[in-house]
């Protein structure tokens, strides 16, 4: 992968990568976890710090996704995110999309190999990296523990499509993240979403 940011050290927390289909084993033994594409893929690792990049803390941490979203079951691997904290999960051998500001859960057809091939060979239509791509090019980055912010979020139309994008730490992203998805699930029908220009903060 290109655009290599962060590379997770090598495996520490054994428990968690028992626990796990041998095609993800072989490839955190290679590498546990990193950053691609400035930022545009987190794969996790199986590590106990930092807590970003541990798989161990979203899987089955205090705010486990599974715990934050109605369709994300227990058994789901959270092996990877997307640069706004969608998320890629393992569910038996298949990869799954999560929107994370819907909740809504995507079948994508194909293994985690046949998953790291396709992002390797096809990152930006893998990823959506535009966003990210248009927020690069005019002078922005993301470190190692953030995620890109996106205001309005993507799920709700903006003026012009105008939106405004900055870095965040990844625990606050995703919080906000599940915090508006569980709005957007309570939300009576008929009445409007408010949302504040400082929700994130």
């Amino acid at each position: 992968m290109k655009g290599v940011i962060y590379q997770g050290e090598p495996v520490s927390d054994a428990a968690t990568f028992a626990r796990l289909p041998l095609a993800l084993q072989n490839y955190l033994l290679q590498c546990n976890g990193l950053l691609a594409y400035q930022g545009g893929l987190h794969l996790r690792g199986c590590c106990l710090a930092p807590e970003w990049h541990s798989l161990r803390h979203a899987w089955e941490g205090e705010v486990a996704l599974a715990a934050r979203y109605q369709k994300v079951r227990p058994t789901d691997i959270p092996f990877a995110e997307d640069y706004a904290g969608n998320q890629f999960l393992l569910r038996g051998e298949e990869v799954i999309f999560l929107d994370a500001e819907t909740g809504e859960i995507a079948y994508l057809q194909v293994d985690f190999e046949k998953f790291i091939a396709g992002v390797e060979k096809f990152p930006q239509q893998a990823l959506g990296l535009e966003v990210l791509i248009s927020y690069l090019k005019g002078g922005g980055h993301l470190r190692p523990g953030e995620l890109l912010s996106i205001q309005p979020p993507q799920c709700v139309e903006a003026p012009n499509q105008q939106r405004t994008l900055r870095p965040q730490p990844t625990a606050e992203r995703l919080a906000f993240l599940a915090d508006f998805y569980r709005q957007i699930r309570n939300l009576p029908d008929g009445q409007a979403l408010r949302i504040s220009p400082s929700a994130d903060h």
